[in-house]
């Protein structure tokens, strides 16, 4: 990385840090802090909630997802807009009404205390792992961009998150998320522009896709009824509608966002915006992902894009061995860029060549088994050592290929979207156990300078555990499926509570509290006969259906035991 890169990924980050502090520093009560005051106006609900959402992750992972998998990816967002109407039509209007700091307020008043307890529990559980994965996703960046200890960036990044947050809040967190909005559009469209400016003067965009097409890149639709395959249209919207739908209307990290909303219609206002502009912001991000996979079937490629395996491998028995992979790698890639360029000469004819499409899909069955060997022999040196490398996709295209200043911009991108989500992630965390857990439970009053202070220590508390979390963290898959994975096996369930209190009255404390236990316990047996103990991308089940199927089970489980106890008292009497 040169001066001029460093000059400007420093000023960008430091200006969003101390802009939040400026502008927000000295919060005086509990409603500012969380709440913001309810002063936030729609347009920056939506773009706060769109930056929750959109955190290192995303920009780090959904590249490298495409680049190996395509565009089915997409698919797992096709419930979002359907979970945003629901929300706003239903959500919103009883959150508003009784008035709430968290979410998990209203289900004390629908039902009782320990099914508010529940809730609250495991929404900070799954939070809270996932708020040290947000942390850690950035931590991969500079640790592979500077050779520095992982653990040491870990705890850099985040303090730096929670030094702002700790002092601003909820209203720290919406200001900040406007300059890191900014920062990441710009930085995307950039670098989109530059992918293409950088290919072949030859070749056009429709080019392009046609050659992502020839390697089944550009399939974006699956209408596939097999429960085995991950990413389908049906499981989007089944399952990523009931993923949407309980995350963005259950999960305080972003229930606080619109909470602080001005009215019931600016939170409604922001949500819609997000709902339109989400997908489409997402198909891009992927689409730079395929472009950035086009771009390398012209230009050299490395045998595993992780460069600490390469590391490893230098330093083995095995290095003559993968040199020499590494030899027929860049023999095809000569290959490869051959036939690319003789099938856009047939392309620019208006002639989509059949035997052209099969040798190129015939050339990338050769480069995965290529890349297949030389995981064998990275596992050979190192049984732990991580193999899968599509976190470090777009990575390694940033470092190599971007003009320099861009490069520090691209970076900015991918930490401001860290701090963002994880400042978000840190102040539900600390809203949510001071006033679910600890408000609740302390039975003296408590002045609002006393919960101010307790909601601040949370937040610090909070991060520590998010920080340690991440140190011991371990690349899934890739980081993006572990997160939604996460929030696949709890998310269904505490969906499941909201909309039984929302949607069945006749259902009581007791029997959705059981309910949901039972449901939860139900999950994680599912999870791990069906999913966990299957090689991946072989689950007899895909994990986005943990969803529709915990809010199922807790639906129908209390009704039934509703059912049963109403029974037992009928028969009593």
């Amino acid at each position: 990385m040169q001066q001029l890169d460093w000059i400007i990924l420093s000023a960008t980050l430091l200006f969003i840090i101390f802009y939040g502090v400026y502008k927000t520093r000295g919060s005086k009560n509990v409603e500012e802090y969380i709440l913001a005051n309810k002063e936030t106006p729609w347009w920056l609900v939506g773009l706060s909630v769109m930056a929750t959402q959109a955190s290192a992750i995303t920009f780090l992972s959904t590249p490298g997802q495409a680049y190996h998998d395509g565009m089915g990816f997409i698919q797992f967002y096709f419930g979002l807009p359907i979970a945003m109407i629901v929300i706003c039509m239903v959500f919103i209007p009883i959150y508003h009404k009784y008035k709430v700091y968290t979410a998990y307020e209203y289900l004390e008043q629908r039902f009782d205390v320990k099914t508010r307890s529940l809730a609250a529990i495991l929404f900070l559980i799954q939070r809270g792992l996932a708020a040290g994965i947000t942390i850690y996703a950035p931590a991969i960046i500079l640790s592979t961009l500077l050779g520095w200890n992982i653990t040491l960036l870990n705890i850099l990044i985040g303090l730096s998150v929670i030094f702002y947050t700790f002092i601003g809040g909820t209203r720290a967190v919406n200001m900040t998320q406007k300059q890191q909005m900014f920062v990441i559009l710009v930085g995307m469209f950039i670098t989109f522009y530059l992918i293409l400016h950088m290919l072949p003067n030859e070749m056009t965009f429709s080019n392009a896709l046609h050659i992502a097409g020839a390697n089944d890149k550009m399939n974006i639709l699956d209408f596939s009824l097999d429960t085995e395959t991950r990413y389908t249209i049906w499981s989007g919207i089944t399952g990523g509608f009931f993923l949407m739908l309980s995350y963005f209307g259950t999960d305080q990290t972003q229930v606080g966002r619109y909470l602080s909303g001005k009215t019931d219609r600016e939170s409604q206002m922001g949500l819609i915006l997000n709902g339109f502009l989400k997908v489409p912001m997402q198909f891009f991000i992927l689409l730079t992902g395929v472009m950035v996979f086009v771009f390398f079937q012209f230009n050299a490629v490395p045998l595993n894009f992780n460069p600490n395996n390469k590391n490893l491998i230098e330093h083995s028995k095995y290095k003559l061995e993968y040199q020499n992979l590494e030899k027929k790698l860049a023999n095809l890639g000569e290959e490869k860029k051959e036939y690319n360029l003789l099938y856009i000469d047939h392309l620019n004819q208006n002639f989509d060549n059949p035997i052209l499409r099969n040798k190129l899909e015939e050339l990338a069955g050769r480069e995965k088994d290529l890349r297949d060997q030389a995981k064998e022999l990275i596992a050979k040196v190192d049984s732990k050592a991580e193999t899968n490398d599509k976190d470090y996709v777009f990575l390694h295209f940033i470092l190599h290929y971007l003009p320099k200043g861009l490069i520090g911009l691209l970076l900015a991108v991918i930490l401001s979207a860290a701090m963002s989500s994880s400042a978000s992630e840190l102040t539900a965390l600390a809203s949510t156990t001071a006033i679910d857990i600890y408000k609740r439970n302390v039975k003296s009053e408590l002045s609002e300078k006393h919960l101010l202070n307790a909601t601040q220590f949370f937040t610090l508390g909070w991060g520590i555990i998010a920080i340690l979390f991440a140190c011991f963290c371990t690349l899934f898959e890739n980081l993006i499926q572990l997160v939604n994975l996460l929030g696949s096996i709890f998310y269904g369930t505490v969906l499941g509570i909201f909309l039984v209190g929302f949607l069945f009255k006749y259902v009581k404390g007791k029997s959705i509290f059981f309910g949901a236990v039972i449901s939860q316990i139900s999950i994680f047996f599912i999870y791990y006969y069906f999913i966990h103990i299957y090689p991946s991308g072989q689950e007899k089940l895909g994990y986005l259906w943990l969803n529709f199927i915990g809010a199922v089970l807790t639906i129908v489980i209390s009704s039934l035991l509703q059912l049963t106890l109403n029974l037992k008292r009928k028969i009593q009497n």
